[in-house]
């Protein structure tokens, strides 16, 4: 038997790539609730039609027969979701960010801890990029050695015209180093296997965008730990001929080799996504990591059912969103 799951908020379309996840590993969509008309909403519709939409968001934590909620509404609002979710005994998946204060965070932790749920946070550019996987595989085989740092590049495309109001209101996204960057924190923490680290820069700025003042089109983090050393790069500026929404990138330096994934596209000339290239003392190549598979969701499916933590710990989740909101709040000048 596998698990039962419900929406609460879609205002962002990562919760497509949440569900049809799960779904892909057998957990049944049992029913979404959102608020009003979002601009994802048609979309939605279309790629779950047979989902039923709730009129209260409440009957879903009612729900005895459902296990796993799923949240995807405006960022600031998540965390208050999450725990309404917790204290109804279900346990969470959240969009990234999964809290947008550090206040939340601490709610979030109280509320976890005292009712053992899962509160995991879906960082995709890690759990749904295959290349990763076969990245991970690669430096846990030890092909590169040990791992001294990671270079994360997170552009964007703002695609102004499809935005909501709330997209440009930093209270409201979080900030774009809470938001987006917390991907590349993430891959940092697992890739060097530290259990946290130290801020040593942030800044945001808005360059190109001055006419939205609540909007922070770049961003920028170095971070160390005992293991090794980060730097991190996100941005709004995805140029128009690119033919995807951004060239995300990671750079995995082992005192052996190097990986670097070009997860999304490769402007270098081949085709596809998940192009892996690793260069070590014996290999010096290019790989297609398309079917290295994405075992984030299956994990998280058994973890629901075991009580385990096979997907990410939940001191990992905590640790990434924690550092992310620390990064934001040194880089606005409040830390």
């Amino acid at each position: 038997m596998s698990i039962r799951f419900a929406g609460i908020g879609i205002d962002h379309r990562h919760i497509f790539g949440m569900a049809a996840n799960l779904m892909a590993e057998g957990a049944e969509f049992a029913g979404w609730w959102t608020e009003g008309h979002p601009g994802t909403l048609d979309g939605f519709v279309k790629r779950f039609p047979d989902v039923p939409r709730v009129e209260d968001w409440r009957r879903l934590l009612d729900d005895p027969a459902i296990d796993l909620i799923l949240i995807s509404c405006i960022p600031r609002d998540r965390a208050e979701y999450a725990i309404a979710a917790m204290e109804a005994g279900k346990d969470v998946m959240v969009d990234k960010p999964g809290c947008t204060t550090l206040d939340q965070l601490a709610r979030i932790r109280e509320v976890q801890a005292r009712t053992g749920r899962i509160w995991s946070v879906d960082f995709s550019e890690r759990f749904e990029v295959p290349s990763v996987t076969a990245a991970a595989d690669l430096v846990a085989e030890g092909a590169i050695g040990r791992v001294v740092q990671t270079v994360g590049l997170g552009p964007h495309r703002l695609n102004r015209a499809t935005r909501p109001d709330w997209f440009f209101d930093r209270d409201a996204y979080g900030g774009i180093l809470t938001d987006i960057a917390s991907h590349q924190i993430d891959q940092f923490l697992f890739f060097t296997g530290s259990d946290s680290a130290e801020i040593t820069h942030a800044a945001v700025e808005n360059y190109a965008n001055t006419s939205d003042p609540g909007l922070q089109d770049f961003g920028e983090i170095v971070l160390r730990s005992n293991q090794g050393r980060g730097y991190i790069r996100v941005d709004w500026y995805t140029p128009d001929a690119l033919p995807n929404w951004g060239d995300g990138r990671l750079t995995i330096l082992g005192a052996d080799g190097y990986i670097e994934l070009r997860k999304y596209v490769d402007v270098g000339g081949r085709e596809g996504t998940d192009s892996l290239i690793l260069a070590n003392g014996d290999r010096c190549e290019v790989i297609d990591a398309r079917e290295a598979g994405l075992p984030y969701f299956p994990r998280l499916i058994a973890d629901v059912q075991d009580r385990t933590e096979t997907a990410m710990a939940q001191t990992h989740c905590f640790t990434v969103m924690e550092l992310a909101l620390q990064a934001q709040a040194m880089a606005e000048g409040r830390a």
